[in-house]
């Protein structure tokens, strides 16, 4: 990966962790991954190889884990990997076949991410939070609503800066 790129993929990182980081005044155990967004657009304006793009993954679920009060934290570094491989291996096959191939791709990635978090997370907190009075089937009905959501918002965001960056970017190739 060329130094530019690295230099791309780290401001959008960063960004997305601002943002994230921000996001946690919102109350509550789970909420929406505003970074998913930006790793997205990183891999879109990249292209990165599959393991670049694995690593733009591992980086964003440390971030993620680092800065989140979700449930289960750790999750977020399997979850990000997929969302940025699934993103990648979206983007090559929807990209030139139609103008919404970066909010398709983002909203893909979200999806698999969050159901990878949402699984994961029942996974690890089962044993310990899950008593009578509170089933999987509840943690699933609570975070599944939120990953769709999510997925909708960061499929908007992707494709509303996807242009404007492409252009930022191509002009700064023109000098």
């Amino acid at each position: 990966m060329k130094s530019r790129d690295i230099a791309i993929a780290g401001i959008l990182l960063a960004t997305g962790a601002i943002v994230r980081y921000i996001s946690l005044a919102v109350p509550g155990p789970i909420v929406s991954n505003l970074v998913i967004a930006f790793y997205c657009l990183a891999v879109i304006l990249i292209v990165p190889t599959f393991g670049e793009a694995v690593g733009i993954g591992v980086v964003a679920g440390i971030l993620c884990a680092l800065i989140s009060h979700s449930v289960f934290p750790p999750a977020n570094l399997v979850s990000e990997p997929v969302g940025a491989v699934v993103c990648l291996l979206a983007y090559m096959v929807l990209r030139g076949r139609t103008g919404i191939a970066p909010g398709a791709a983002t909203l893909l990635a979200t999806l698999a991410s969050g159901t990878t978090f949402v699984l994961i997370a029942i996974l690890g907190i089962a044993p310990v939070i899950l008593t009578e009075y509170a089933s999987i089937g509840l943690f699933a009905m609570t975070t599944v609503p939120i990953v769709v959501v999510t997925a909708a918002v960061n499929a908007v965001i992707a494709q509303a800066l996807s242009v404007p960056a492409s252009r930022a970017l191509t002009r700064g190739r023109e000098r």
